[in-house]
């Protein structure tokens, strides 16, 4: 018997959390004869961890959303539990705090639309009503983008049903908070979590920053076992189910001929044939590099990618650090800070690597699963999400520098913010970069958060365009680079969506 079999329904390219999902719900539905070719020894993608030290420590997971608590499932911790992944989730105590020196703002705001509200007017007296009216407007559309996801409308229904959602959608986070009129003080509270997507204010859809704020603001969860426990759990599953999950294998090319797909090749040279490729790696790599031959790769491909931007990518500094949190004076989950809550400034200033980040995000790991270190000892991680391109001139001469100075202009940033120098107390430290995930994950460029949601390129025009942006048949995506966008329950999502689009090209070759 040979190491694959002569054919498979589907390839999943990459066993991360977008493929995995996608076997699930094939699985789901019957389709059983699914192979996952992961080219780690791990599955899981950046949902992961690593050992420092005898430490293990979380590699990139914040917060997971979409979640809820077990009796009141978000949408996605209903498909861990439909699929019968039992994941030990820990709610977040806090949804962020956000200190701002020079605004005098120092608030710390918790999941509830109304709780929060109240904690803003609390800082901001007179503005709860119109907050919270802000964030029920934020989760109608949120449950508008949900539904549209998995039930395509025409316009006319979209209106009648959606009119919020429609309202809208031709609009930026900026332009729709201001109708509500709202204090400078108040607004910038309402402000910290564009950093997630990488987008300005003033660019930044309204739909992707009300997504994101009923999502946080509903309640967030980590993994007792860290991102990685959503890992392994998912490849027991799919192989539990019947799919053939092979590490150390990477898939070199997508065999395609007359526009379909038919196969694909590792880089040991094993020739598999499927009827459907589902792809983790981003498309800018498959329609440049994997396609074979790549006289299949439509023209408008090529558009479709040199039109998209990338989002951001981490530079964020992980440490162990000896002492309690309270010891090294953390007090909080979450913390963002900065010298300024314009998301222009911060952006110009992400966008070069000449002056220190005048914006951070910390989280203490302690603060949510108590047992992710040994007693007396803190986790702690401190992020900008910034774009790649001014990594894209560091000479390897002056990479290992320019790490240990950003490494230690966020730490000095973060000590301002926490009033006590724990420098002397690390003990184990990294510091992770667009090109650390590039080498260590293969995402192209180091992008971790898929392509940039902007006011000309994102999920509503993606939604629109989705059967347009279908170049080769056969050929699917899941992943970061997907219609849902970045993060982990997006890339949940995404995988979703690429089994449903197989499972409705498989309807129609039956009918």
């Amino acid at each position: 018997m040979g190491f694959y079999k002569k054919h498979y329904d589907v390839v999943i390219i990459g066993g991360a959390l977008g493929g995995m999902a996608a076997a699930l719900q094939l699985q789901d539905k019957g389709v059983k004869d699914i192979l996952i070719l992961e080219k780690h020894n791990l599955p899981g993608g950046l949902a992961t961890d690593y050992v420092r030290g005898g430490f293990e420590m979380e590699a990139t997971l914040h917060e997971m959303m979409s979640i809820g608590p077990k009796r009141k499932r978000l949408k996605v911790g209903q498909f861990f539990d439909d699929m019968g992944v039992d994941i030990d989730w820990m709610p977040v105590p806090e949804c962020y705090r956000i200190v701002l020196p020079d605004s005098d703002i120092d608030v710390l705001l918790h999941d509830g639309y109304k709780r929060m509200a109240q904690e803003i007017d609390a800082a901001c007296p007179g503005c709860f009503n119109k907050v919270y009216e802000l964030m029920r407007l934020c989760r109608r559309v949120y449950d508008s983008v949900n539904t549209l996801s998995v039930k395509p409308m025409s316009k006319v229904q979209m209106l009648r049903k959606h009119p919020d959602f429609v309202k809208t959608a031709g609009y930026s986070a900026t332009q729709v908070i201001d109708t509500f009129q709202l204090p400078k003080r108040a607004v910038e509270m309402l402000t910290p979590y564009w950093i997630y997507v990488g987008e300005p204010m003033d660019t930044l859809p309204f739909t992707i920053y009300a997504f994101l704020m009923a999502d946080y603001f509903s309640g967030s969860f980590v993994c007792r076992g860290f991102s990685h426990e959503i890992s392994l759990k998912m490849q027991h599953k799919c192989e539990e189910n019947g799919a053939q999950f092979e590490l150390r294998q990477e898939v070199e090319k997508i065999l395609v001929r007359n526009g379909k797909v038919y196969g694909v090749r590792t880089r040991r040279g094993d020739e598999i044939r499927c009827d459907y490729v589902v792809s983790s790696a981003y498309p800018n790599k498959v329609y440049t590099q994997m396609i074979e031959p790549l006289s299949e790769v439509p023209k408008a491909a090529i558009k479709m990618i040199n039109g998209r931007r990338l989002s951001v990518c981490p530079v964020s500094v992980m440490m162990v650090i000896d002492g309690t949190p309270k010891e090294n004076g953390i007090m909080n989950y979450s913390t963002f800070s900065g010298e300024t809550m314009d998301t222009n400034k911060i952006w110009k200033n992400y966008s070069n690597l000449t002056e220190p980040y005048n914006y951070i995000t910390t989280i203490c790991l302690n603060l949510a699963n108590p047992n992710c270190v040994p007693q007396g000892y803190t986790q702690l991680s401190i992020t900008a999400l910034v774009p790649v391109a001014p990594f894209e001139e560091i000479k390897e001469e002056q990479y290992h520098d320019l790490k240990r100075r950003l490494a230690s202009e966020m730490i000095e940033s973060c000590i301002q913010v926490t009033g006590v120098d724990f420098r002397h107390r690390i003990t184990e430290i990294e510091v992770s970069t667009p090109m650390t995930i590039a080498h260590y994950v293969g995402a192209w460029k180091g992008s971790i958060y898929g392509y940039s949601h902007s006011m000309d390129d994102h999920v509503v025009a993606r939604l629109q365009m989705k059967e347009e942006d279908r170049f080769i048949r056969g050929l699917n995506f899941a992943g970061a680079h997907g219609i849902s966008g970045n993060g982990m329950s997006p890339q949940i999502t995404n995988g979703r969506a690429a089994a449903k689009e197989i499972l409705e090209d498989m309807a129609k070759r039956r009918a």
